[in-house]
């Protein structure tokens, strides 16, 4: 399938640029650097048991109204808000880390760093799409991986509210890159929210990356279809050729 029309490419992260590896020794080194910010009384197994009971919960009205909130916002309203504002509020962002790490190290998936700087040498535009809790992890990554240049758009769910499958949140990105919606390609692990919000927006190709495990994450089947499928980033070389 030929796309020459496309001049803008927008990639989901996790799981599709990264993905997380368990460490067991890291993991608790960020448990323990968080409950020592937040200032916590509470043992370990109180404590963390609450932030996943509550953090459930926002992830489930999240989902539902397709809206996602600041870090500042997620912290007081939402995983901590029977700690004093003024004790959680200057460490918002610090505690999103944090709570992110607790999950373990996230690690760039082989190929990707050099597939991303082959496509936009190729021509392309970049463009990042994700839903996050987190305002700067992604960038840090960006930077850290050396591939900050490479992006033109970078649209995240904590700083636009927006998040996946809303269609809005395509459309945004597609503007802000001073693209059309056919003229953008989407490329993302999950087959119902990527899939569907891409599409929905009338993005001219979406890219389902089949990491394993992904299939059945959101408990119901796909409805539409992607364009393409891959099981490596490098295959996206194969499906955008050199532009112009």
């Amino acid at each position: 399938m030929a796309f020459e029309n496309i001049d803008t490419i927008f990639f989901d992260v996790g799981a599709t640029l990264r993905y997380v590896v368990e460490d067991a020794e890291f993991s608790a080194d960020a448990e323990r650097k968080l409950m020592e910010l937040a200032g916590t009384e509470e043992t370990h197994d109180v404590f963390f048991e609450k932030l996943e009971a509550n953090w459930k919960a926002y992830r489930k009205l999240a989902k539902t109204r397709l809206l996602d909130v600041s870090e500042m916002e997620l912290w007081l309203r939402y995983l901590l808000p029977d700690y004093p504002a003024d004790r959680i509020a200057p460490h918002a962002a610090r505690l999103t880390r944090l709570w992110r790490d607790h999950d373990g190290r996230r690690l760039a998936h082989e190929g990707t760093v050099e597939t991303l700087r082959e496509l936009k040498a190729r021509g392309y535009k970049l463009g990042i799409i994700a839903n996050t809790i987190t305002e700067t992890e992604i960038p840090d990554w960006m930077c850290e991986a050396k591939v900050a240049d490479c992006f033109h758009t970078v649209i995240l769910s904590s700083k636009v509210r927006l998040r996946k499958p809303d269609p809005a949140i395509y459309l945004l990105s597609a503007r802000c890159a001073e693209s059309t919606p056919e003229n953008c390609a989407y490329v993302g692990d999950n087959p119902v929210r990527d899939v569907e919000g891409a599409l929905d927006a009338g993005f001219g190709c979406m890219v389902l990356f089949e990491d394993a495990g992904t299939a059945d994450r959101e408990g119901k089947a796909p409805v539409k279809q992607p364009h393409c499928r891959i099981r490596s980033i490098p295959e996206l070389l194969d499906i955008f050729p050199k532009r112009g």
